[in-house]
This record gives C-alpha cells, sequence and structure tokens, in this order.
C-alpha cells in the first residue's frame, strides 16, 4: 500500500485550534499524504470523542490518528475501526478508569507551569502570558501572540470523568516526548509512553512542536503511515 492511500487525521488539545498543526499539514500534504485536522469543541470529554468520530468519516482508508496534549485521550476513545495506528505528541494517556487529570497532575508542575482554575463558566482558559512561559517558549513572538489570540478553553468536562478502555491497547502507537515541556512533566508522559509499550522519540521540544519543531512531528507521523502501509 502506498503512503498516499493512508489518512491522517489530527486531534488538537486544550487552549488551541486545529490551525496549531498548520506546518505538519502543509509537510505531510508535501508528501501528497491525504490529512485533515479534527475540530474540538472541548466542552466535554464525550463531546470531544464525538466530534473526533465525525471528523474519521469524511477520511476514507487507513487511518494514521494524532493527537497533542489533552487530544491524547480523545484519540484513544475513536472507534472507527479504521484506525490503524496512534501518534502522541506531547499528549497525555490516561488508562481505563483514570482521568485526564490524574496522569496530568501525576508529579509537581515544573515551576513555570501557569495555574490552572475554571471561571464562572466551569472553563479554564489559559493566561495569554503562559504561552511564551510554558506553552510554547521555543515559538517566535508572533507564533505566540496567535496562540494566545485562536486559544479555546477546555471545560472541567473534558478531565474529570474517568475514561473507558483506551485503543493504544488495541493498536500499535508512537510517542514523541518533549524534553522541554513545562506544561505536562517530561517524566509523566515517559510513563504514559512506557505503560502503552509505544515507540518512542524524544527530542528537546517544547509543549507544542507542531508549531515549533514541526520536523520532528511530520517524522514520528510518517513512521507511523509506512508501518500502517507496510
Amino acid at each position: 500500500m502506498a503512503i498516499d492511500h493512508v489518512s491522517v487525521v489530527l486531534a488538537h488539545g486544550a487552549w488551541a485550534d486545529g490551525s496549531s498543526w498548520a506546518r505538519v499539514i502543509t509537510a505531510l500534504k508535501a508528501d501528497a499524504v491525504n490529512v485533515l485536522a479534527a475540530p474540538l469543541p472541548l466542552t466535554s470529554l464525550a463531546d470531544d470523542v464525538a466530534a473526533l468520530n465525525r471528523s474519521l468519516e469524511r477520511v476514507k482508508g487507513p487511518i494514521v490518528l494524532a493527537g497533542h496534549a489533552y487530544a491524547g485521550a480523545v484519540i484513544a476513545q475513536a472507534r472507527s475501526e479504521r484506525v490503524k495506528a496512534l501518534v502522541y505528541v506531547t499528549a497525555l494517556a490516561p488508562d481505563e478508569g483514570e482521568k485526564v487529570a490524574d496522569v496530568f497532575y501525576r508529579l509537581e508542575p515544573h515551576r513555570q507551569a501557569p495555574k490552572l482554575a475554571p471561571d464562572s463558566n466551569g472553563l479554564i482558559w489559559l493566561p495569554d502570558g503562559a504561552f511564551a512561559t510554558a506553552f510554547a517558549q521555543n515559538a517566535s513572538a508572533d507564533d505566540q501572540a496567535v496562540l494566545a489570540a485562536v486559544q479555546r478553553p477546555i471545560s472541567l468536562s473534558c478531565i474529570t470523568v474517568p475514561v473507558g478502555r483506551p485503543l493504544w491497547r488495541n493498536i500499535p502507537s508512537w510517542f514523541l516526548i518533549a524534553e522541554d515541556d513545562r506544561m505536562i512533566v517530561p517524566e509523566t508522559q515517559r510513563y504514559m509512553a512506557e505503560r502503552m509499550k509505544a515507540k518512542i522519540k524524544s527530542h528537546v521540544v517544547d509543549h507544542t512542536p507542531s508549531v515549533t519543531a514541526p520536523g520532528a512531528v511530520v517524522d514520528i507521523i510518517r513512521d507511523a503511515i509506512r508501518s500502517v502501509a507496510g
């Protein structure tokens, strides 16, 4: 099977939208890969899984499904039989019965991690300054400004409910560990990746390498594509 017969679906995490994958999308398109960024409402885990499944219905053939940060929990609940591989980009991977918050807060946060609290609507926004100090500290000032301007808040309902049996127990997975991540502790990433028996690539990158080190993200997605394509 040629790689152009494998579709890639990308799922953004909290405080982001599909534009955070822009450089990854253009690089994969240059390889003639069919790629789609799934829009997630970030209103509840169930809502996000339903939105992702709707996006999966829009593409044909076998799928490599990639998720950033919170979306690691979302992609693991996808139920399309055409999903043949998962790629975790500095992502969270709760096991069955765990909550996203359980793994996110497993260890003490980085000293520059932002303080997070819901507003009166039960939504958690990232302080604008956190995009430069923790979310994408290696990004240009322009990129940080765009990330802050387009951020999507995440609901408490996304991170406080137990997840079902994760798909990574059934299909191969890849994990990009960000050694300079100030949002999700790198040790927690490695713990989850090893528990998943994922194929690991570790890079000295920040929490949002799709923006700041897209080549590293594209490389690990290509590995998964090649595996699916045989």
